[in-house]
Order: structure tokens, then C-alpha cells, then sequence
């Protein structure tokens, strides 16, 4: 089996740099936090190639439309992985996803909301496989988010010192 690192190429992603806050913003918490074998994944919006918040903003279903929101829910995804691999080094550490909590900032009358964090899940699955990559997994429409976010992805997993 190729390494994660090793099928986001075959699969042609590239991961987008560590996360960068511009210096107006404190946030005193961590986006990933390692402890033990767990690392606890802060909620996470989209970034740039460079690292920067890049939303998207809006409600989904009023803004956003539910299949542009999943390839986000994708990108998100890429986000998750390109802080997770910054904190701990490489991606194939990553003994098994253990859970995903997605909030989609939904207009009233929204209710795909598990077909937009489909996006999430799907990479996560293509990425680490079905066995790495199975997780348990909530999608909730909300009312709003920080910062307008359209959606904001949290994840736990466990590693391997491996």
C-alpha cells in the first residue's frame, strides 16, 4: 500500500502549506494537538496553497451550492492533513481515524448537510483506506460559524509511532 503522502499524488493533490493566521487574529488553542497516541483536530476551515484562511463563507444552500460545498468539505480535508503531517511528520503515522464532526453553515430549509462532509469523508477514505480511514463521523447544520465559514471540519486519530 502506498504511503498517504504517496496516493495524494497518485490522486493528484497537493497539500496546501501549515496553516498561517494573519496577525490580527489569536486564537490560544492549537490546531492540532497531539496527546499520547491521539491527535485532536481543531475545527478547520479551507486554506490557500500558502496556508491562509480561505473560507469559503456563506450559508450552504443559500450562497454556496451543496455540490460546490462537498468539493470544499474535500479541500478542508487537505487542510486537516496538511497541519496533521506539519505537527507530527509523516501522514503514514496515522494508525486510524477515529472520528469526524462536520458543521455546514446551512440556510433554514438545508438538510444535506452529510452530503457536503461526504467530501471529507471520501478523501480521508481514498487517502488512508478503507481500514485507516474508517471513522465515526456527525454532520449537523448550524446557524452560523466563526468568520461566516461555510463549513468547519474537527477530527481525532490515532498514531502509531511508526
Amino acid at each position: 500500500m502506498p504511503s498517504p503522502e504517496e496516493r495524494l499524488e497518485e490522486l493528484g493533490f497537493t497539500l496546501p502549506a501549515a496553516i498561517t493566521l494573519p496577525p490580527s487574529l489569536h486564537l490560544p488553542f492549537t490546531f492540532v494537538n497531539v496527546r499520547g497516541d491521539r491527535a485532536f483536530i481543531s475545527g478547520h476551515p479551507k486554506q490557500d496553497a500558502d496556508g491562509a484562511i480561505a473560507g469559503p463563507y456563506g450559508k450552504v444552500g443559500a450562497e454556496i451550492s451543496a455540490d460546490d460545498a462537498q468539493i470544499a468539505a474535500r479541500d478542508i480535508g487537505l487542510s486537516v492533513l496538511a497541519n496533521l503531517k506539519a505537527e507530527i511528520g509523516e501522514l503514514s503515522r496515522v494508525a486510524g481515524w477515529l472520528r469526524v464532526f462536520g458543521m455546514v453553515n446551512s440556510a433554514p430549509g438545508f438538510d444535506r448537510q452529510h452530503l457536503v462532509i461526504n467530501g471529507f469523508s471520501d478523501l480521508i477514505i481514498d487517502v488512508f483506506g478503507p481500514e485507516v480511514g474508517r471513522h465515526a463521523r456527525s454532520a449537523i447544520g448550524v446557524a452560523g460559524l466563526p468568520m461566516n465559514f461555510a463549513i468547519e471540519i474537527e477530527a481525532e486519530v490515532q498514531l502509531s509511532d511508526v
